[in-house]
């Protein structure tokens, strides 16, 4: 009995839970077939991918909740730390992986005409598996219409891909030391933070300005994805967050959840636009009502945490900018 995944090599959040069913040794197979995938998507509420075919025949998606399943179904190897602190700055850094550095992937993916021309032929070649007719047609068209959804995910203007670049740059910087030092965020294991990060980054690391931007600036991050691809080999324990979990949540207590609030409260006043200004730029984009359970879901795992575990975790998330806005208001 076995797992499949319905996914794409192109796809983050699919490539994430990949390499975390690979490093948790449970059995699988991956299935990246236009029309396997279409098939499996009618089988979930929300027709996106990866979802996963469990052995029992049941199909479901979204990565978070399905890593917090696996974890109450297999014993051993899990990714989320034992101590309830540190579980839990894992899990606020795994939600900006899937949340914010999209917008980076799916930014650089579609701004500049070398990436769009590559990309959008690789993506239409996973789905042919093939080249020649009708490839560059479909590409043109595939082409068209992510270009023209980039102001959906990475926001409107000048200041929103300055915000969002300024950022990029931060959580590469924050690794690079990371990697530098040690392999894993907590310990010497991985926590599902690293998968989220890893789905999110892989992508850049393909495409032609972002893999030529890392490799020139932060070179140990772009070798450090290739082994999170496939980490079944690693044993490890669990230990105190490393010299990168500090300055991954400083971008996220500037950025992050200033924006998950600010999307918030765009929602609860029926606004149009999302707008925040942080590292100096001013961002802007139409709301997410996910984004808006995102926030409550990390100010309700935060309000979970014993007084042990706050007193442990508090001061960082206090240096950080982070801690104020795990508080409702």
């Amino acid at each position: 009995m076995h797992y499949s995944i319905y996914g794409a090599i192109a796809s983050p959040y699919s490539i994430k839970l990949r390499a975390l069913m690979r490093y948790r040794r449970l059995p699988h197979v991956w299935i990246d077939e236009a029309n396997a995938r279409a098939e499996a998507l009618k089988a979930v509420k929300v027709p996106v991918i990866p979802v996963l075919r469990f052995p029992d025949g049941r199909h479901a998606n979204d990565t978070t909740p399905l890593i917090h399943e696996l974890e109450t179904l297999h014993e051993g190897r899990g990714v989320i730390p034992e101590d309830a602190g540190a579980a839990f700055l894992a899990a606020l850094i795994e939600d900006f992986a899937d949340e914010w550095m999209t917008k980076a992937m799916f930014l650089y993916r579609w701004r500049a005409e070398i990436d769009q021309e590559q990309v959008s032929r690789w993506l239409v070649f996973d789905g042919l598996k093939r080249s020649g007719p009708p490839l560059e047609e479909q590409a043109a068209k595939f082409k068209t219409r992510q270009v023209g959804r980039v102001a959906m995910v990475a926001g409107t203007g000048a200041g929103s891909e300055a915000l969002v670049e300024s950022t990029t740059h931060a959580v590469l910087a924050a690794l690079e030391t990371q990697v530098e030092q040690g392999f894993f965020l907590f310990g010497t294991r991985p926590s599902h933070a690293e998968f989220a990060l890893y789905g999110q980054l892989a992508q850049l690391a393909d495409d032609p300005t972002p893999m030529a931007l890392m490799r020139d600036r932060y070179p140990y991050v772009a070798r450090w994805l290739s082994h999170i691809a496939d980490l079944s080999g690693v044993d490890g324990t669990w230990g105190a967050p490393g010299p990168g979990v500090a300055p991954l949540l400083s971008v996220i207590g500037e950025v992050y959840l200033p924006f998950l609030i600010a999307n918030a409260k765009a929602i609860a006043t029926g606004a149009e636009t999302v707008r925040l200004t942080a590292h100096g730029h001013d961002y802007k984009q139409a709301p997410f009502r996910y984004q808006a359970k995102c926030l409550a879901t990390l100010r309700a795992q935060y309000a979970a945490l014993d007084t042990a575990a706050r007193q442990r975790i508090d001061p960082l998330l206090k240096e950080t900018g982070c801690l104020p806005h795990l508080k409702d208001d």
